[in-house]
């Protein structure tokens, strides 16, 4: 992890205290953040779905890769501090450790989801409601999102 930090040093950082919100899910932030220390929670709808201290987790990746609102509340279980990370996608561009490492993060989440629901479709086999998770399965395992064509930034109209 500490090469993610060594990635960042000399970026902006935030402080967020206790309690204090840094990412409210369906808010646009366009940035990630990268916990340099502290510890936060993840909240989905409410409820806890995951708390960390290490140094390098990173925030908002879901966001800034689908260009999407958060899809979770992370708030601070202790005071903390993070790296800013305001053009993410240039960011990982120019730093393939952290792209990488960020890559494997994904593919951790992937796995474990796609474990969970096989588990959950394999203890409730013959029940007709399950064609759902067949449905969701299939599409985890063999989907590919659409390819979206963007012109070069150079054609891109900048904020005037």
């Amino acid at each position: 992890m500490s090469s993610i930090l060594e990635a960042c040093a000399g970026r902006p950082e935030r402080q967020v205290a206790e309690g204090e919100t840094l990412l409210q899910s369906g808010e646009v932030t366009g940035c990630l953040f990268i916990l340099i220390d502290g510890s936060v929670e993840v909240l989905k709808d409410g409820v806890r779905v995951a708390k960390t201290s290490e140094p390098g987790a990173i925030f908002g990746d879901l966001s800034a890769l689908l260009e999407i609102p958060h899809t979770a509340t992370v708030q601070a279980a202790r005071p903390s501090r993070f790296f800013v990370i305001d053009d993410p996608r240039r960011f990982l561009n120019e730093t393939p450790g952290v792209c990488l490492h960020l890559c494997e993060l994904l593919a951790r989440r992937l796995d474990a989801m796609n474990r969970y629901l096989v588990d959950v479709k394999q203890q409730f086999a013959g029940h007709d409601h399950m064609g759902m998770l067949d449905s969701l399965l299939d599409t985890l395992m063999h989907r590919h999102p659409r390819q979206r064509v963007r012109p070069p930034d150079s054609t891109i109209a900048g904020p005037e």
